[in-house]
């Protein structure tokens, strides 16, 4: 009995050393979590129900110069639905009315959405895609349907909110207008106005604090930590979306025409560089056009006889010909070690002067020019053409611009007959919008202007920075000579090349261009070009046109391909373009009515009971304010309103359609 004692009493000892061994690891332990791991609980705790959410900044507008949106934010909806959230009473009831809500508003037969609910029903599907990149309009019907009225938790409706940038325009200066996007490390891709004007747009993010409640649900935690996010600035840009109308439209044309691979058109204005229009369209495997890439900023090629404009000035500033020295084509072809320079006419063009010359863009007269009298020294040529900045990038604000490639003297790619070849445009490469730049100076009597596509940052109605003339250099070349080849530009469209495109209503200058491209690979590729002012006395826009590998069956040469393009650009300008009349706004609007359309909007739907004028408002402008009535707009052409199908006053009947004619 007494052993049977002991060996209770050592079990009650054993059982209470071991809890109270327990008890000191465990006062252990809560020591060590309060003094040693306190902070990093205590973290953990906070993280796990408390985060900092980025609160994003509204990306600013860019407009066109006449306020004409290019690109926007607008805020877009998805919309799922949770099929276990309703009950079943609910859902039977509602079904029916929901899936007729749905076709009306998305189109779809109600029996197609019917079922579909059904399905997510019977298989718990809690993720149900509905519809997806919703205006607010739709979304609003949507929101307001039987079943999906009763909220996330008794109605199953799932919205998900995003911005997204859109581009009024679509497709037209899409290249131009282009984006920034970041990847999710942060890196970003820039294209365009966009990319170029991103530190502008993108405005600063905010940020705010909240707390997990029940449900999985997070709610903001108090004011004080709140960073509000600062809204991106406009940018306003140099283009003019009736210029960039006609300018890609007569593009669109010329490349449809010849069947070519790609193009490119750009109008800048000649005393201040801003560019007017520019469009790059290229061919897809079915033969439509789009904007695939900015060939007018990027892409460096041979320029072939526009080119000559270069030699010719490089040779009368050095003074080694005037326009009357003549030149023997021969019989149209000139031998230069193992190679022939040939011109286009058979047999040649006889004795003619340097003049005729470039009328006629005879590549053997302009051979011999340069080789006879820099082949001595063909570093004095070269030279000459880097010191009129030939051979410098132009510094644009849009990422990619393609650099000027020469060759020079000593250089392992110099042969013998790099400098005769040189003086027709081959051996060498510019951009288009380099090519431009040159030919605007000439037009603005030497001075080299830097192309530019801003005008002004504004916040609102403030003006943040403003973007002025650039030169580049004050005087490419003497005003004689400036003034001699002005002459032989006017004349090539009045006798020359270009005689085809001549007017005598209108006056244009220019010089064709056609190069052999990619002769390696295939014969009977062609770049085909021009590149000029207008009107010819007083310049007031410079434009170059390039096709690239139009279909030689077809045509090839600057003058049949490329001409007609510029000179429908620079008649529509002057000729065709529609005078938009100035409508006066009602009394009690005019005076605060400001070119900021958000504004405007905010004045003028105040009380709107019925159809308001448009008339010469901004297209986009008028499309917005109009759907936010309730109509359905249906519109045709670019550029400012210049007429309504339902007129002003008439009363607003919801979903009615008005259609808008732009200039």
């Amino acid at each position: 009995m007494a052993t049977s004692e002991k060996n209770i009493l050592n079990r009650l000892y054993f059982v209470a050393g071991c809890m109270f061994l327990l008890a000191l690891i465990i006062a252990y332990k809560l020591v060590a979590i309060q003094v040693f791991q306190g902070a990093e609980y205590r973290e953990l705790a906070v993280t796990s129900t408390e985060k900092m959410v980025t609160i994003p900044a509204t990306r600013g507008n860019l407009y066109a110069e006449d306020g004409s949106l290019l690109a926007t934010s607008q805020i877009k909806y998805d919309i799922r639905w949770d099929a276990i959230a309703p009950s079943k009473d609910n859902f039977n009831e509602n079904i029916v009315a929901l899936s007729k809500g749905l076709s009306e508003v998305l189109g779809k037969p109600q029996s197609y959405y019917e079922n579909r609910l059904r399905k997510a029903r019977s298989t718990k599907n809690r993720y149900l895609f509905i519809a997806r990149k919703l205006g607010y309009a739709d979304y609003v019907k949507i929101k307001s349907l039987p079943l999906f009225n009763k909220g996330q938790f008794r109605g199953g409706i799932i919205v998900e909110e995003h911005t997204e940038r859109e581009h009024p325009l679509e497709k037209m200066a899409e290249r131009t207008v282009g984006y920034e996007r970041q990847d999710d490390s942060g890196y970003y891709t820039r294209v365009g106005l966009e990319g170029a004007y991103g530190y502008y747009l993108r405005g600063k993010e905010g940020r705010r604090l909240k707390q997990k409640i029940a449900k999985g649900e997070w709610k903001p935690l108090g004011i004080g930590n709140v960073v509000e996010p600062r809204d991106g600035y406009d940018v306003i840009s140099t283009i003019d979306v009736n210029i960039q109308d006609v300018a890609h439209n007569a593009l669109l044309t010329s490349l449809e025409k010849y069947q070519a691979d790609h193009g490119c058109v750009v109008v800048m204005e000649t005393k201040t560089g801003e560019i007017k229009a520019i469009s790059n369209l290229g061919r897809t495997k079915e033969g439509k056009y789009y904007e695939r890439l900015n060939y007018a900023v990027g892409e460096a090629h041979e320029p072939g006889s526009t080119f000559k404009l270069m030699s010719m000035v490089a040779a009368l500033e050095d003074k080694v010909i005037d326009s009357s020295t003549v030149f023997d084509t021969e019989n149209g072809r000139v031998k230069f070690y193992d190679r022939t320079a040939i011109d286009s006419k058979r047999g040649g063009y006889g004795k003619i002067t340097a003049a005729k010359a470039f009328e006629l863009s005879s590549n053997t007269a302009f051979a011999k020019m340069i080789n006879d009298n820099y082949a001595s020294d063909p570093e004095k040529f070269v030279k000459r053409l880097f010191n009129m900045g030939l051979n410098d990038q132009l510094g644009l604000e849009i990422k990619g611009e393609g650099k000027p490639n020469f060759p020079y003297p000593g250089d392992k790619n110099w042969y013998g007959t790099t400098l005769p070849w040189m003086a027709f445009g081959y051996g060498v490469e510019l951009t288009p919008l380099q090519t431009l730049t040159f030919y605007n100076a000439i037009a603005n009597d030497g001075e080299m202007v830097k192309p530019r596509f801003i005008k002004e940052v504004k916040e609102w109605d403030q003006t943040i920075e403003t973007f002025d003339k650039e030169v580049i250099n004050s005087r490419i070349a003497s005003q004689e000579t400036i003034n001699v080849v002005k002459e032989m530009m006017k004349k090539t469209v009045e006798r020359g090349t270009a005689r085809n495109i001549y007017s005598k209503e209108f006056s244009m200058a220019g010089k064709t261009g056609t190069c052999q491209t990619e002769y390696w690979i295939e014969a009977g590729r062609y770049i085909s070009s021009f590149a000029g002012y207008f009107p010819a006395d007083e310049p007031k826009y410079s434009c170059i046109v390039v096709v690239n590998k139009p279909k030689k069956s077809i045509g090839f040469y600057g003058n049949v391909v490329a001409a007609p393009v510029f000179k429908e650009i620079a008649q529509k300008i002057y000729s065709d373009t529609p005078v938009v009349d100035e409508i006066a706004l009602p009394a009690d609007n005019a005076s605060s009515i400001t070119n900021d359309f958000q504004k405007y909007y905010a004045n003028v739907n105040k009380s709107h009971k019925t159809i308001p004028n448009v008339k010469g408002m901004p297209g986009m402008d008028a499309v917005a304010l109009l759907e936010n009535l309730g109509l359905k707009v249906n519109f045709r052409g670019s550029g400012k309103v210049k007429s309504q199908s339902i007129k002003a006053g008439d009363k607003i009947e919801k979903n009615k359609t008005i259609t808008l004619q732009l200039s």
